[in-house]
């Protein structure tokens, strides 16, 4: 990736159930980072608000409605291809049931799971602070 060039700013969700367990989704092989499990969300349009960008994200991949969301951590991560700044944030409290909507699978994982999957190198440093 060129040096000084923009990073694609994607925002992404940490979201628990009741029982503490994190939702991740696994990526479309045909995608950037294929066939990986990550932290549901996806790239903010341009001049779009980071929270705004959130709730429209987990709405159209997992039909749920964030109702707080606060944040948690960003990476910037450069792949061999593209720079990324990934913006992170702990969902409070949302309404309704999340599936995938874009037909990728789901899992509720404990933070220690978390650890043992395959994900993206930009999640490294989130699933590091989640599994502690």
């Amino acid at each position: 990736m060129k040096k000084g060039s923009d990073p694609i700013h994607v925002v992404a969700g940490v979201i628990r159930d009741n029982r503490g367990r994190i939702l991740v989704s696994r990526r479309h092989d045909d995608s950037h980072q294929g066939g990986l499990w990550e932290f549901p969300g996806g790239k903010l349009n341009p001049g779009e608000d980071p929270f705004a960008g959130l709730v429209r994200e987990l709405a159209e991949e997992l039909g749920i409605r964030v109702r707080a969301a606060e944040p948690l951590i960003d990476v910037r991560y450069d792949y061999p291809d593209r720079s990324v700044l990934l913006d992170v944030w702990q969902v409070e409290r949302y309404e309704g049931e999340a599936a995938g909507l874009e037909q990728q699978p789901l899992r509720w994982v404990t933070p220690e799971e978390l650890a043992e999957l395959e994900m993206p190198p930009a999640d490294r440093p989130v699933v590091k602070l989640l599994s502690g």
